[in-house]
């Protein structure tokens, strides 16, 4: 079944809704950081492709047809690539910043996603996260359980308790810094050792 997000239009509609509330300004932190060569995974219709800053050199992925041609228009002087994040084509160390937003919640296997950015990051490269992830408040993250097998079926693969910041540890990054705003979470990461 499709979701809201494989559904371009729809998915824009919902995202202007809250980028309206504040999301622009967290997707701002997200590219405003970027450096170098940058990579950003799951850049779906391209909402973020037009923030990175002049001196980046930044390259989207989506596993959506229909999402990178919205992007194209959206942002026509970036390279998109579709691929999955799971399985991302390209060598070891390419790039300086990787930006991961709202996509970790969704890709059927996160740890190794994770694996594929840190394959890709140079050192000492940096992967941003915006993320919303498994509430640190346990009756929210009790409704978060509850309400995850029609969420995730609506919304066409998100799950909403996903606990993204240990995955990220997991995966063999450390987390530099991290801002909470409620269950979204932004993330500095770099590889450890």
């Amino acid at each position: 079944m499709r979701g809201i997000e494989q559904i371009p239009l729809l998915y824009d509609a919902v995202m202007a809704v809250t980028d309206r509330i504040g999301l622009w300004k967290l997707r701002a932190w997200l590219t405003r950081g970027a450096s170098g060569r940058a990579l950003e995974v799951g850049c779906g219709t391209g909402r973020n492709l037009p923030r990175y800053p002049r001196s980046a050199r930044v390259m989207g992925i989506d596993p959506s047809l229909d999402s990178l041609r919205r992007a194209h228009r959206r942002a026509p002087a970036v390279p998109l690539v579709c691929a999955s994040a799971e399985a991302l084509p390209f060598r070891a160390t390419s790039f300086d910043t990787v930006a991961i937003s709202l996509v970790l919640c969704s890709v059927p296997d996160p740890g190794a996603a994770l694996a594929e950015v840190r394959r890709v990051l140079r050192d000492p490269g940096a992967v941003r996260l915006l993320e919303h992830v498994r509430s640190e408040r346990r009756w929210e993250a009790r409704w978060q359980d509850f309400i995850q097998p029609a969420w995730t079926r609506i919304t066409g693969g998100c799950h909403p308790n996903r606990d993204t910041e240990a995955a990220v540890r997991r995966a063999g990054f450390q987390i530099d810094e991290r801002r909470v705003n409620r269950n979204l979470r932004r993330l500095v990461a770099r590889k450890t050792e």
